[in-house]
């Protein structure tokens, strides 16, 4: 879908990698430009998950893609990038602002070899401002941004999100500024420089709590029921079963009288779901301790009342709806073995997209990259010789 679009990837971590592998998914040409000791995601992974000595942390985020190393201090290393950007003409980085300058290879470096291109710049908090050299990473803009102060007991700290949340909606933000920027130049005929950001990303996952609030929106504080949020109305969570937990989400209050014990809510209102929501919400959550998980979601089911088992992930991978949609990607990797990863989230033409090529290793494709773009055999064995380019 998106065959034409030649991508440079100056990505590492989780942000910048899975925005490259967006656009890779649907078809872009995209190579992943590497230094010589390779992208961060190659030595690191959360819960130390190797398989045969391969990060599942880089195989998450990289396949489709082509994968050069170079020494991108030396003057060779920067003559590759400026004869690529000759045909790839879309450039997405992550390093932390002003890195790429210093490298020579910032936008107004680049837009002088190729005026058209596109180059989206991932940031923690914006490529420039008071916060620019702050290191940008998930957890922390969480924190910083508001969002974990929505999460956790009332009785505890805020909890920031299990998740990289903010992570993977900036790299969604960053492939959908990349797409339209390339859409409009071929209109126009103009270049663009991309900005986007964690900070950006984290603030606009809070669309409903942040707007509620900036304009006379009441926030109530965290609570110690099921309540999963500031801003819902009660039952909005989820709550303990007499055998384990269940969620319940935007009840109307005469449903939740046909399946709740008879007279527990006559001294209550519909109102009240809302404007005394914590009081409320301590009601829902002594019913539902009254009957097992599978009682009460029999329960709902009868009366139409939104709900959901609390999952967790043995239960996920068997999921007979996730297993429908082809959620789920094996690779097959001639070192790691049998892989499985998280695939496109979307389908299109009721179809998921294929695996065309497996991440890449450190440098497999340099010679084949810079044979193509005119270096010959001697050339490629003097840089590497040289040490200024990798190749397996």
């Amino acid at each position: 879908m998106l065959e034409g679009i030649k991508v440079l990837s100056f990505t590492h971590y989780l942000q910048g990698p899975s925005a490259a592998q967006q656009l890779a998914d649907l078809g872009a040409d995209v190579i992943k430009i590497e230094s010589m000791k390779g992208a961060y995601e190659r030595g690191w992974s959360g819960c130390n998950t190797y398989k045969n000595g391969v990060s599942v942390f880089f195989l998450m985020a990289n396949r489709n893609q082509r994968a050069i190393a170079l020494d991108l201090k030396s003057e060779e290393g920067k003559e590759v990038i400026y004869k690529l950007l000759k045909d790839y003409d879309v450039v997405i980085e992550n390093f932390r602002p002003g890195v790429m300058d210093r490298l020579g290879l910032g936008y107004e470096d680049l837009k002088k070899v190729n005026p058209r291109v596109i180059y989206c710049s991932c940031t923690g908090y914006g490529s420039s401002g008071p916060y620019w050299k702050k290191p940008g990473q998930d957890l922390l803009i969480q924190s910083m941004s508001g969002m974990a102060a929505l999460n956790g007991p009332g009785d505890h700290p805020p909890f920031p999100m299990g998740t990289s949340i903010v992570d993977q909606h900036g790299a969604i933000l960053a492939a959908l500024g990349i797409v339209s920027a390339v859409y409009d130049r071929e209109k126009t005929g103009q270049g663009h420089k991309v900005d986007t950001s964690l900070l950006g990303s984290a603030l606009d996952l809070q669309i409903e709590p942040l707007n509620y609030y900036m304009n006379g929106g009441q926030l109530t504080e965290r609570t110690n029921t099921g309540l999963s949020t500031r801003i819902h109305q009660s039952p909005y969570g989820a709550y303990e079963t007499k055998d384990g937990a269940v969620t319940v989400s935007l009840t109307p209050f005469e449903k939740l009288e046909q399946v709740f014990s008879p007279g527990s809510l006559d001294n209550w209102k519909p109102e009240d779901q809302m404007e005394r929501r914590v009081e409320f919400d301590r009601v829902v959550c002594e019913e539902l301790k009254k009957k097992t998980t599978e009682e009460w979601m029999a329960a709902f089911e009868e009366a139409g009342i939104w709900y959901a088992p609390v999952n967790e992930y043995d239960e996920v991978v068997k999921n007979e709806q996730i297993l429908y949609n082809q959620c789920f990607l094996t690779m097959e990797h001639p070192v790691a073995g049998e892989v499985k990863v998280i695939g496109h989230a979307n389908q299109y033409d009721g179809k998921p997209l294929p695996l065309r090529k497996l991440p890449p290793e450190l440098g497999e494709d340099t010679e084949a990259v810079l044979s193509g773009i005119g270096y010959n055999k001697e050339e490629i064995e003097k840089l590497k010789a040289e040490g200024k380019i990798l190749s397996k």
